[in-house]
């Protein structure tokens, strides 16, 4: 990753390489970018694939292949190619303040600190897509926030054939839902309705309580015009009102105040493997060596025990649905509501190491 990234920002003309490239890493300003992040069709900080060369392009992508296991790059490379599929969804009217709102061009690379330093880390993003990655001492420290999306989440292919981005992270979950018991189905139930978006959104750190951020506060800044603003306003409260929730259906589904779901020892063996298997679709959006090691940990009972399953919304494919994965150092959440169920989105996170700000990691360091 040193490598590639080195000979990428080396290759840039100055004015790229200044927004490429924010050093000292630790820096307050750029410590405060590192921590920014997004999954809507915003800035997301850097240079954009468009403004580089093809050569320079093949860098960038070598480096988010690095930070991947193949079947994730395979999935990244997917969603960002959907843009012009939801632009010809859209009647290619979308703009977002630009001169083309849905462009697989604007996918942004962000490096923090110096390749090869003790410490640096990187950020690839743009609609739906955000991969950050922290090295220290050659080593992967951190690995999340991750979010894959998809828009459309099914559309048709030749032969009568279908694609769908995401579709072992929700159908697993479904196979899982539907084959729970009755008593333990009504443990996994968070809510009878979906919410209508992942409920940590965009937040640099995770805590109990939080509750499902609006649209209007997931860009970078204000919307750059009247029109825009009044856009998301009209995008959220369709959103809402589908979902048919009040105040009080927010506070049941805020992180770490309900129900946790249906506990991983309360399942049989054969469902145990299905949820191993939903968890490694989060985990191995990671670099080879961390996926394999985090499949190795939840292979272990002890550990897999600690993970709660949690659904909101009806089982049918099609239908408005949520779920969510918990555990000691674990959150996984899914939801595909909008454009009527063909909306996806998904984000992994580690609510304690999140972007490594792991204190106790951070106190072994400066003891």
């Amino acid at each position: 990753m040193a490598a590639v990234a080195g000979e990428l920002i080396d290759s840039l003309r100055p004015s790229l390489r200044a927004r490429a490239c924010w050093t000292p890493f630790g820096d307050r300003e750029v410590e405060a970018e590192r921590l920014r992040w997004f999954y809507t069709p915003t800035d997301h900080g850097g240079v954009a694939l468009r403004e580089l060369s093809p050569r320079q392009q093949s860098l960038a992508m070598r480096l988010l292949a690095g930070g991947l296991t193949r079947p994730a790059y395979v999935t990244a490379c997917t969603i960002l190619g959907l843009e012009n599929v939801l632009d010809e969804l859209e009647g290619w009217s979308a703009d977002w303040g630009r001169d083309r709102g849905r462009d697989p061009g604007l996918y942004w690379l962000r490096v923090f600190g110096r390749p090869g330093d003790p410490v640096w880390g990187w950020r690839f993003g743009g609609h739906h897509l955000s991969v950050n990655l922290l090295l220290r001492g050659g080593r992967i420290a951190a690995s999340t926030p991750s979010f894959l999306g998809a828009d459309p989440a099914a559309a048709p292919l030749l032969g009568g054939g279908e694609s769908r981005p995401l579709a072992a992270t929700e159908d697993l979950a479904r196979t899982l839902m539907t084959s729970l018991r009755p008593r333990e189905r009504a443990q996994a139930l968070l809510h009878p309705r979906a919410i209508s978006d992942i409920v940590s959104g965009n937040r640099a750190r995770v805590a109990p309580g939080d509750r499902m951020m609006h649209m209007q506060d997931l860009f970078r800044g204000p919307l750059p015009t009247p029109r825009l603003s009044a856009l998301v306003d009209r995008i959220d409260e369709r959103a809402e009102s589908g979902s048919g929730y009040t105040e009080a259906d927010h506070e049941q589904m805020a992180l770490g105040l309900g129900g946790p779901g249906v506990a991983a020892c309360d399942l049989t063996a054969d469902q145990r493997n299905v949820l191993q298997t939903l968890i490694a679709s989060y985990t191995d959006r990671s670099p080879a060596p961390v996926a394999a090691a985090l499949r190795r940990h939840y292979a272990a009972d002890e550990h897999l025990d600690a993970v709660h399953f949690g659904w909101a919304g009806d089982l049918d494919r099609g239908r408005p649905h949520y779920y969510r994965l918990t555990g000691p150092r674990l959150l996984a959440e899914y939801d595909n509501t909008q454009r009527e169920a063909n909306h996806a989105h998904s984000v992994w996170r580690d609510p304690v190491g999140d972007f490594g700000l792991d204190p106790l990691s951070a106190h072994r360091r400066q003891g």
